[in-house]
């Protein structure tokens, strides 16, 4: 499905409005009907009103509404389920979301300059696969290899220093892990593009990663941080109320250790790249792929989509029309019914 245009959505902001309105209009009628007579005099006097029935037009107001938002939206449904040819590389992105991440040695912090960098790298491709891996002491799948860019943006703006109990920043966990994303034996075109800030307390990590470049997986590290380093903020509230501090109470200062990531990229035929500059990054990764063997793939797509706004204009018309019909008084299936015990 796809959502030609978001922007009408802003007119599902009438609906409280409208609600608020009746809900303001209602308890005025009460409070000025109270000081012209009591209920038992203005049950005799207006035998057949009904707020069921009011509550019931607003209703149906609301509704017209929002079928005209979605109208004004334009879904659009694909009809048909295509099989593609493609290119590309299959990159799997292992994002390092340890508490180090956290500190702001780089605008806004490590962690946010990791998503913007893997986010821009993702809107640069063409028709290559991704996969996402967020990792910590440990490693967990975040995204299997796909083709939907939107989804994997969608899980990596979810990516948070909490999402892993286990902390500490184990590279060679997300190596192992990443192994595991590539399905066909045969390929050559694999690539794991490793964020962090390089802080590892392994020792495997370059061991591991020889090993995956055995398997044909070169492993290209971009570091987030500054080598001068920084401390980690805890924060309360979105407002820092402590630093981080170790055994002996003095604020831990966390550096970019560059020498981590490079010996890594170097034992995997990569490289290693300063994440400082987004723009460089980007263009020096499009390189690296552009000269890279592009394997062929089936992907299935949909196809041959037709706008559905039609309904939700035919909809939003009913019951606009049932709107004008209602009356606000009892009808007879009404008093029938005696949804409040009026009759009583």
């Amino acid at each position: 499905m796809q959502l030609e245009e978001k922007i009408w959505f802003w007119i599902l902001g009438i609906i409280p409005v409208i609600v608020l309105f009746f809900l303001v209009l209602q308890l005025w009628k009460h409070k000025t009907q109270k000081k012209f007579a009591d209920k038992a005099l203005l049950k005799r006097l207006s035998p057949n009103k009904s707020l069921f029935k009011s509550a019931l037009k607003v209703a149906m107001l609301c509704l017209a509404f929002a079928c005209i938002a979605i109208a004004m939206v334009n879904p659009k449904v694909g009809t048909k389920l295509e099989t593609v040819k493609r290119e590309g590389v299959d990159i799997v992105f292992a994002v390092d979301v340890s508490k180090s991440m956290l500190a702001e040695d780089i605008a806004p912090n490590r962690l946010e300059k990791a998503k913007q960098l893997v986010t821009q790298i993702i809107n640069n491709l063409a028709s290559d696969r991704i996969g996402i891996i967020a990792y910590a002491g440990k490693a967990f799948p975040q995204l299997p290899i796909t083709t939907d860019y939107a989804a994997a943006k969608m899980f990596l703006q979810n990516m948070n220093t909490d999402m892993l109990s286990s902390q500490g920043t184990a590279i060679n966990e997300a190596i192992n892990l990443a192994k595991s994303y590539y399905d066909d034996e045969e390929q050559t075109n694999r690539v794991l593009i490793i964020i962090s800030d390089g802080e590892d307390h392994s020792e495997e990590a370059a061991a591991v990663a020889e090993e995956a470049h055995n398997e044909g997986i070169r492993i290209f590290t971009i570091g987030v941080g500054d080598v001068k380093g920084g401390p980690i903020p805890e924060k309360k509230n979105g407002i820092v109320v402590s630093y981080k501090k170790n055994n002996e109470g003095e604020t831990v200062i966390t550096k970019l250790n560059e020498d981590t990531l490079k010996s890594i990229a170097q034992e995997a035929n990569g490289a290693y790249i300063n994440g400082k500059n987004t723009t460089d990054v980007v263009e020096t990764i499009r390189e690296i792929l552009n000269n890279m063997d592009k394997t062929e793939f089936e992907a299935k797509q949909f196809s041959d989509f037709k706008a559905q706004f039609q309904w939700f204009l035919g909809f939003a018309i009913f019951f606009l029309v049932l709107d004008i019909f209602l009356l606000e008084r009892k009808t007879a299936w009404l008093k029938k019914l005696n949804l409040f015990n009026e009759n009583l």
